[in-house]
């Protein structure tokens, strides 16, 4: 559990799932701990250069937590993922990926979708998928524990827009987490 330290907090979506980054910097201790997804990844007491760069990989991601002086006892806390910002690496993420949280049950699932590759992923797991061709677009068609799902893929006739991704569980159609 975190401390009273705790500085910075970020979710941070990779393509096998959400990932919580957590850390804590004691100024007047010198401790820096890491937290991802609640475990501890590093931690460090009794550091005298309270600035710099602690690197880590996160779901096969490189990232880079960088602590620097805005003067006095203040300090900032950036956060990048792959060599960009986390704002710019979340942008990326929400143009490649579709996302969907889905319950059965008491099982709970996170969907995502990989435009590019039209790989599908559950909680982290890749998924089998069949494509098929139907009258008005695709459907890629996978289970989640033991319900049928698939993904829709319809053109929106806007040459901008592209194609418009929806995922239906049995015969209920979930909304997408975030904006396409």
């Amino acid at each position: 559990m975190a401390g009273g330290d705790q500085v910075a907090v970020w979710e941070v979506p990779l393509q096998d799932g959400l990932h919580r980054i957590e850390f804590e910097h004691g100024t007047t201790s010198g401790k820096r701990v890491l937290r991802v997804d609640g475990n501890e990844l590093l931690r460090r007491d009794w550091m005298f250069k309270l600035v710099g760069d602690e690197e880590f990989a996160v779901g096969g991601a490189r990232c880079v937590l960088r602590v620097e002086p805005v003067g006095g006892f203040s300090y900032s806390y950036e956060l990048l993922v792959n060599g960009r910002s986390f704002e710019a690496h979340a942008d990326l993420m929400n143009r490649a990926t579709k996302t969907w949280a889905v319950h059965i049950g008491a099982d709970a699932y996170r969907v995502v979708l990989e435009r590019d590759t039209l790989d599908v992923w559950a909680n982290g797991q890749k998924l089998e998928t069949t494509g098929e061709f139907v009258e008005d677009g695709t459907e890629t068609h996978f289970t989640l524990g033991d319900t049928p799902a698939y993904i829709k893929a319809v053109t929106s006739g806007k040459r901008r827009e592209g194609l418009v991704h929806s995922l239906v569980v049995g015969e209920t159609v979930i909304a997408p987490l975030r904006a396409a």
